[in-house]
């Protein structure tokens, strides 16, 4: 039983950290489109017209690969998660259809539009496309939050006489206090990851001295979107995000920070590996006081360890926890300081000529996508060894008939085919940059 549960973790695991590669770069980069649009709506400029023409086309390859990776998600849930779903699908059908329903339909519709009627449209109506993708893709990530903030924090629900959950309020679910602050979190990171991925494509073209006033745009867009998003997504929105944790998964919020043992003035530790057995923090390095003032303003508050909470709450996976939520923060905080740089050269009038930088810009482009992940693996191993915290736990809502030799085999028949679509991906849009943005507006024309 342990192997299958382990198994159908790691399939899930997997299937779902390969799908979030692509909604991530779209939402973000649905925000970008629109801000080139009312750019070229407002100026007249081609360059950005175009420039947005030519984001529409890399959009285009993620939102078509999202969906294919997005599918199994949903089979997951009756295949090993049998009795989750036949527990809480009373309550998370509602936002998961609604997400397929509205937000898909919505954002694949309109994103139809926007790439094939532009001549039919006219200028406002394109931009009004353009927005409307937008909008529905952070709808869809709007309904897919909900349903995980209601696993994290479950709200507006009764338990039926059969043992499963019923909504209670639909509001009420939509509007779960945990939702801000992850809403509005994993959004802006999905900004951070687009600012990245547009300010490289336009360093690429600075250094190689082609395309080089799409690479002009496209460095300012994305350093501009940049410096604003990676600020916003470590204050207020990461910090909101903690205190959620803090407030309503306490237990959890001390294996994340490595804290063993319940201090006052407890230390922020910046490096340190955990040593289970011992029950410490190995080699740590840290600021004095400073993780109890930043949790309640306080240098001498009191700041609960995991020896204040029952053993069996304690998440599963605790190092991994720890080092999840320390790459995340550890990157936030390069990014930056990158931003900044980036935003001080430009300000002087030297950064489309700062190579060193440049060349920054054009490799740093992966982390996001390794920070995103990383958060998002801090808020599932967080919530362990629950699958709906404080109601259902993990072991408890597998699917009994799936041996852990089904899952392997499918799990490995997920892995040679997500290489496959991967390498395709890859082949699409390195194809669609080395064309650049003038074959987008060649296809236009034509």
């Amino acid at each position: 039983m342990e192997d299958a549960l382990l198994l159908h973790r790691l399939q899930f695991a997997f299937t779902i950290t390969f799908h979030y590669l692509f909604p991530q770069l779209t939402m973000g980069l649905g925000l970008l489109i629109v801000i080139m649009k009312g750019i070229a709506l407002k100026t007249g400029s081609e360059f950005y017209n175009n420039s947005a023409r030519f984001w529409a086309k890399i959009f285009a390859i993620n939102f078509a690969i999202g969906v294919v990776t997005g599918i199994p998600m949903e089979f997951q849930f009756g295949t090993n998660w049998a009795r989750f779903s036949t527990f809480a699908g009373g309550v998370i059908g509602q936002t998961l259809a609604m997400e397929g329903v509205f937000a898909f339909f919505l954002e694949s519709s309109f994103l139809g539009l926007f790439l094939f009627g532009e001549k039919k449209l006219g200028p406002r109506l394109h931009f009004f496309a353009a927005f409307m993708v937008f909008a529905g893709s952070w709808l869809s990530g709007y309904f897919i939050i909900a349903t995980n903030a209601w696993m994290q924090h479950p709200v507006a629900y009764e338990v039926a006489s059969d043992g499963s959950v019923a909504l209670t309020s639909f509001w009420g679910l939509l509007l779960n206090p945990w939702i801000l602050w992850q809403y509005t979190h994993t959004m802006i990171g999905s900004v951070v990851t687009a600012s990245f991925a547009v300010a490289a494509v336009g360093a690429f073209y600075l250094l190689a001295h082609r395309n080089e006033e799409y690479g002009k745009i496209f460095v300012r867009t994305g350093v501009i979107a940049g410096v604003i998003s990676t600020i916003l997504v470590a204050f207020p929105t990461g910090d909101g995000q903690v205190k959620n944790v803090l407030n309503h998964q306490p237990v959890t919020f001390a294996a994340m920070e490595g804290l063993f043992e319940t201090q006052e003035g407890a230390p922020l530790v910046l490096i340190g590996q955990p040593d289970m057995e011992k029950r410490r923090l190995d080699n740590p390095l840290h600021v004095p006081r400073m993780l109890s003032f930043l949790t309640y303003l306080h240098w001498g508050a009191e700041v609960k360890g995991l020896d204040a909470f029952p053993e069996e709450n304690w998440p599963t996976n605790i190092p991994l926890l720890y080092y999840s939520y320390h790459v995340m923060v550890g990157l936030g905080t390069m990014f930056i300081g990158i931003m900044l740089a980036s935003v001080y050269l430009m300000r002087r009038g030297k950064l489309y000529s700062a190579r060193p930088l440049l060349w920054i810009l054009m490799l740093a482009f992966p982390f996001p996508y390794i920070a995103n992940t990383a958060g998002w693996w801090t808020a599932e191993l967080g919530r362990q060894p629950w699958l709906v915290y404080g109601l259902m736990r993990t072991v408890d809502g597998t699917s009994t008939t799936v041996s852990a030799g089904n899952t392997l085999f499918t799990l490995l028949g997920f892995a040679g085919m997500y290489f496959v679509i991967g390498m395709l991906f890859l082949l699409l849009v390195v194809k669609t940059i080395t064309a650049g943005p003038e074959a987008a507006l060649k296809s236009h024309d034509h």
